[in-house]
């Protein structure tokens, strides 16, 4: 299973077309919204008199959101956004890139059971899930050889063994796997 997906499509539309864009965007999304996989939409504007829009949707994995990409629903609704939609940029993100991005302040509305950030107090839950045994695992194997070594060293060779561990593999498998808790879902072994 891949981890999931956030795309970011940053959209120009003339200021006197807002209500047409709010329009698109949601026909959009609900459309996505009946695809297997979806876990929210919303948009973004740097400010309420900006012509630049920035659409985020969220899939489960790469495949399902390849479903959604390439069906004809989404041609006839890009179709009908030529018009008066011009395209400037798509972003990808998977895992916890986002987290790293720079605050900003935006006009946001959000529709569609948008997953928004979970509470600081799940997120460190869930980080410390994963670091707590990677960390205790990576100690038990490198202080034998570390054991004559100053404290700031011995952290440094746990720290280069455990970041990109926990950066490449273990952040994005346990966001993946606790995103029912991060989110306030049922536990997946609950549902029905």
């Amino acid at each position: 299973m891949s981890d999931p997906v956030t795309v970011t499509i940053a959209r120009r539309v003339s200021v006197e077309r807002r209500d047409e864009m709010v329009a698109w965007m949601q026909a959009g999304i609900r459309l996505a919204s009946e695809f297997p996989g979806f876990l929210g939409a919303g948009w973004v504007r740097p400010a309420p008199e900006s012509d630049q829009w920035h659409l985020l949707y969220r899939f489960d994995s790469h495949e399902t959101l390849g479903r959604w990409d390439n069906s004809r629903q989404r041609g006839w609704w890009l179709g009908a956004g030529e018009p008066f939609v011009e395209e400037t940029r798509i972003e990808r993100r998977t895992g916890i890139e986002g987290w790293f991005d720079p605050p900003s302040t935006y006009d946001v509305e959000q529709i569609s059971g948008v997953a928004t950030a979970p509470p600081r107090w799940k997120q460190t839950i869930t980080i410390f899930l994963m670091f707590y045994p990677v960390s205790l695992l990576a100690n038990w194997l490198i202080g034998p050889l570390t054991v004559d070594w100053v404290l700031p060293l011995k952290v440094l060779g746990v720290m280069v063994v455990t970041l990109p561990f926990m950066t490449y593999f273990g952040l994005p498998w346990i966001t993946r796997n606790m995103e029912w808790f991060l989110h306030g879902r049922p536990a997946p072994w609950r549902r029905g």
